[in-house]
Protein backbone atom coordinates (compact mmCIF):
# COMPACT_ATOMS: atom_id res chain seq x y z
CA UNK A 1 0.00 0.00 0.00
CA UNK A 2 1.69 2.97 -0.91
CA UNK A 3 2.03 6.17 1.57
CA UNK A 4 -0.33 8.64 1.48
CA UNK A 5 1.41 12.41 1.38
CA UNK A 6 -0.47 15.54 2.27
CA UNK A 7 0.04 18.16 -0.35
CA UNK A 8 2.65 20.91 0.73
CA UNK A 9 3.71 23.15 -1.91
CA UNK A 10 6.54 26.07 -1.34
CA UNK A 11 5.52 28.82 -3.70
CA UNK A 12 8.02 31.37 -4.66
CA UNK A 13 7.77 34.28 -7.84
CA UNK A 14 4.11 33.81 -7.29
CA UNK A 15 3.43 30.40 -7.84
CA UNK A 16 6.68 27.96 -8.71
CA UNK A 17 5.90 24.42 -7.13
CA UNK A 18 8.96 23.00 -5.36
CA UNK A 19 8.09 20.34 -3.43
CA UNK A 20 4.84 18.48 -1.98
CA UNK A 21 5.78 16.97 1.65
CA UNK A 22 4.28 14.32 3.82
CA UNK A 23 3.09 14.86 7.46
CA UNK A 24 1.22 17.89 7.33
CA UNK A 25 -1.40 18.07 9.33
CA UNK A 26 -4.83 19.72 8.83
CA UNK A 27 -5.02 23.41 10.02
CA UNK A 28 -7.67 24.16 13.35
CA UNK A 29 -8.16 21.98 16.39
CA UNK A 30 -7.60 18.72 14.75
CA UNK A 31 -11.25 17.42 15.06
CA UNK A 32 -13.41 16.63 12.20
CA UNK A 33 -16.53 18.49 12.05
CA UNK A 34 -18.41 15.67 13.07
CA UNK A 35 -16.15 15.41 16.30
CA UNK A 36 -17.16 19.01 17.42
CA UNK A 37 -19.96 21.02 18.47
CA UNK A 38 -20.60 23.38 15.26
CA UNK A 39 -21.11 27.23 15.40
CA UNK A 40 -22.58 29.59 13.17
CA UNK A 41 -21.94 30.31 10.69
CA UNK A 42 -21.62 25.77 9.73
CA UNK A 43 -19.41 24.03 7.48
CA UNK A 44 -21.32 24.65 4.14
CA UNK A 45 -21.65 28.35 4.33
CA UNK A 46 -19.98 31.29 2.38
CA UNK A 47 -18.55 33.96 4.43
CA UNK A 48 -18.72 36.99 2.10
CA UNK A 49 -16.26 39.95 3.20
CA UNK A 50 -18.05 42.97 3.62
CA UNK A 51 -17.52 46.56 1.42
CA UNK A 52 -15.93 47.84 4.81
CA UNK A 53 -13.42 45.11 5.26
CA UNK A 54 -10.51 46.68 3.97
CA UNK A 55 -7.79 43.99 5.07
CA UNK A 56 -5.69 43.42 1.84
CA UNK A 57 -5.82 39.44 2.45
CA UNK A 58 -9.40 39.52 2.55
CA UNK A 59 -10.94 42.50 0.57
CA UNK A 60 -13.91 41.22 -1.35
CA UNK A 61 -12.95 37.52 -0.67
CA UNK A 62 -15.37 34.15 -0.60
CA UNK A 63 -14.62 32.01 1.88
CA UNK A 64 -15.89 28.58 1.99
CA UNK A 65 -15.84 27.32 5.83
CA UNK A 66 -15.43 23.52 5.95
CA UNK A 67 -14.67 23.82 10.11
CA UNK A 68 -16.13 25.83 12.57
CA UNK A 69 -16.82 24.93 16.21
CA UNK A 70 -15.76 26.58 19.55
CA UNK A 71 -12.22 25.51 18.79
CA UNK A 72 -11.89 27.69 16.13
CA UNK A 73 -12.77 28.19 12.06
CA UNK A 74 -11.25 27.19 9.06
CA UNK A 75 -11.78 27.91 5.88
CA UNK A 76 -10.97 28.00 1.58
CA UNK A 77 -10.67 31.50 -0.21
CA UNK A 78 -12.53 30.64 -3.48
CA UNK A 79 -12.28 33.67 -5.70
CA UNK A 80 -8.33 34.42 -5.69
CA UNK A 81 -7.29 32.56 -9.10
CA UNK A 82 -3.79 32.30 -9.73
CA UNK A 83 -3.30 29.55 -12.93
CA UNK A 84 -4.07 26.68 -14.27
CA UNK A 85 -1.33 23.69 -13.44
CA UNK A 86 -0.91 20.47 -14.68
CA UNK A 87 -1.18 17.33 -12.63
CA UNK A 88 1.72 15.93 -13.62
CA UNK A 89 3.75 18.90 -12.11
CA UNK A 90 2.50 18.42 -8.49
CA UNK A 91 2.89 15.00 -8.46
CA UNK A 92 6.16 15.36 -9.91
CA UNK A 93 7.02 17.45 -7.14
CA UNK A 94 5.57 14.88 -4.40
CA UNK A 95 7.59 12.27 -5.86
CA UNK A 96 10.45 14.57 -5.50
CA UNK A 97 9.88 14.31 -1.56
CA UNK A 98 11.14 11.02 -1.14
CA UNK A 99 14.44 10.75 -3.07
CA UNK A 100 14.53 7.42 -4.78
CA UNK A 101 11.03 6.79 -5.51
CA UNK A 102 9.88 5.98 -9.05
CA UNK A 103 7.01 7.07 -10.84
CA UNK A 104 4.67 4.09 -9.35
CA UNK A 105 0.92 5.48 -9.88
CA UNK A 106 1.73 8.54 -11.46
CA UNK A 107 1.94 7.06 -14.75
CA UNK A 108 -0.73 8.37 -17.34
CA UNK A 109 -1.70 11.23 -15.06
CA UNK A 110 -2.99 13.67 -17.28
CA UNK A 111 -5.25 17.18 -17.47
CA UNK A 112 -4.69 20.24 -15.19
CA UNK A 113 -5.90 21.75 -12.10
CA UNK A 114 -7.34 25.42 -11.59
CA UNK A 115 -5.00 26.78 -8.75
CA UNK A 116 -5.89 29.43 -6.28
CA UNK A 117 -4.73 31.79 -3.46
CA UNK A 118 -6.90 30.08 -0.61
CA UNK A 119 -5.98 32.12 2.72
CA UNK A 120 -3.13 34.02 4.07
CA UNK A 121 -2.08 31.16 6.53
CA UNK A 122 1.17 28.55 5.81
CA UNK A 123 0.52 29.16 2.18
CA UNK A 124 3.17 25.98 1.77
CA UNK A 125 -0.11 23.87 2.38
CA UNK A 126 -1.93 22.54 -0.53
CA UNK A 127 -5.72 21.39 -0.55
CA UNK A 128 -8.27 20.05 -3.28
CA UNK A 129 -11.46 21.49 -2.43
CA UNK A 130 -14.29 19.20 -4.70
CA UNK A 131 -17.34 18.01 -4.92
CA UNK A 132 -18.63 15.60 -2.65
CA UNK A 133 -19.46 12.68 -4.85
CA UNK A 134 -15.41 11.57 -4.11
CA UNK A 135 -13.81 10.73 -0.74
CA UNK A 136 -10.55 9.35 0.91
CA UNK A 137 -9.77 8.39 4.20
CA UNK A 138 -8.23 12.26 5.09
CA UNK A 139 -11.47 13.74 3.11
CA UNK A 140 -13.43 16.33 5.16
CA UNK A 141 -17.00 16.56 3.76
CA UNK A 142 -19.96 18.74 4.33
CA UNK A 143 -22.51 16.54 3.24
CA UNK A 144 -24.10 17.20 -0.24
CA UNK A 145 -22.51 20.49 -0.86
CA UNK A 146 -18.95 19.81 -1.29
CA UNK A 147 -15.65 18.24 0.06
CA UNK A 148 -12.30 18.71 0.45
CA UNK A 149 -8.92 16.46 0.92
CA UNK A 150 -5.37 17.14 1.65
CA UNK A 151 -3.44 14.34 0.43
CA UNK A 152 -1.88 13.64 -2.96
CA UNK A 153 -4.07 11.11 -3.98
CA UNK A 154 -6.99 13.34 -4.73
CA UNK A 155 -4.82 14.50 -7.57
CA UNK A 156 -3.47 11.32 -8.78
CA UNK A 157 -7.42 9.97 -8.63
CA UNK A 158 -8.61 13.28 -10.52
CA UNK A 159 -5.39 13.07 -13.22
CA UNK A 160 -6.58 8.85 -14.05
CA UNK A 161 -10.07 10.42 -14.61
CA UNK A 162 -11.16 8.37 -11.52
CA UNK A 163 -12.01 11.74 -9.43
CA UNK A 164 -14.79 14.10 -8.67
CA UNK A 165 -16.92 15.43 -11.00
CA UNK A 166 -15.94 19.11 -10.25
CA UNK A 167 -12.40 20.50 -8.13
CA UNK A 168 -9.88 22.82 -7.70
CA UNK A 169 -6.36 23.27 -6.12
CA UNK A 170 -5.90 25.89 -3.19
CA UNK A 171 -2.75 26.96 -1.98
CA UNK A 172 -3.08 27.96 1.84
CA UNK A 173 -6.05 28.39 4.22
CA UNK A 174 -8.01 31.09 6.18
CA UNK A 175 -7.89 30.46 9.74
CA UNK A 176 -9.22 31.71 13.06
CA UNK A 177 -8.90 30.50 16.62
CA UNK A 178 -11.68 30.36 19.53
CA UNK A 179 -13.90 33.39 19.32
CA UNK A 180 -11.87 35.14 16.91
CA UNK A 181 -14.48 34.74 13.62
CA UNK A 182 -17.22 35.67 16.26
CA UNK A 183 -15.80 39.00 16.88
CA UNK A 184 -15.09 39.81 13.48
CA UNK A 185 -18.95 38.58 12.50
CA UNK A 186 -19.74 41.06 15.43
CA UNK A 187 -17.88 44.10 13.82
CA UNK A 188 -20.16 43.11 10.66
CA UNK A 189 -16.98 41.88 8.90
CA UNK A 190 -19.11 39.45 7.20
CA UNK A 191 -21.96 38.11 5.51
CA UNK A 192 -23.36 34.82 4.86
CA UNK A 193 -24.96 32.20 2.17
CA UNK A 194 -25.88 28.96 1.89
CA UNK A 195 -22.79 27.33 -0.33
CA UNK A 196 -24.19 25.67 -3.31
CA UNK A 197 -21.96 23.86 -6.81
CA UNK A 198 -22.83 26.60 -9.07
CA UNK A 199 -21.07 29.31 -6.37
CA UNK A 200 -18.61 27.07 -5.64
CA UNK A 201 -17.14 26.03 -8.49
CA UNK A 202 -19.04 27.69 -11.53
CA UNK A 203 -19.97 31.48 -11.27
CA UNK A 204 -17.25 33.47 -12.79
CA UNK A 205 -14.30 34.08 -10.08
CA UNK A 206 -14.21 37.83 -11.07
CA UNK A 207 -17.93 38.38 -10.25
CA UNK A 208 -18.00 35.90 -7.69
CA UNK A 209 -18.10 38.28 -4.68
CA UNK A 210 -21.16 40.12 -6.15
CA UNK A 211 -23.27 37.07 -7.30
CA UNK A 212 -22.40 35.65 -3.46
CA UNK A 213 -23.01 39.29 -2.04
CA UNK A 214 -26.57 39.65 -3.69
CA UNK A 215 -27.71 35.65 -2.71
CA UNK A 216 -26.74 36.66 0.77
CA UNK A 217 -29.73 35.58 3.37
CA UNK A 218 -28.46 37.67 6.73
CA UNK A 219 -25.81 39.99 8.14
CA UNK A 220 -23.97 38.27 10.33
Amino acid sequence: MRATRALRVIPAAFLLLAAIVLGAALPGPGQKPEDAEPADPPAGQLLIASAQLQDPRFYHSVILILQHSAAGAFGIVINRPLEEKSIASLLEAAKDAKPGQGNGDNAGVEGTIRVFAGGPVQRSLGFVVHTPDYRRDATITVPSIVAMTPTTEALRDIGHHQGPAKYFFALGYAGWGPGQLEAEIARHDWFSTPGDEALIFDEDRGELWEHALARRTREL
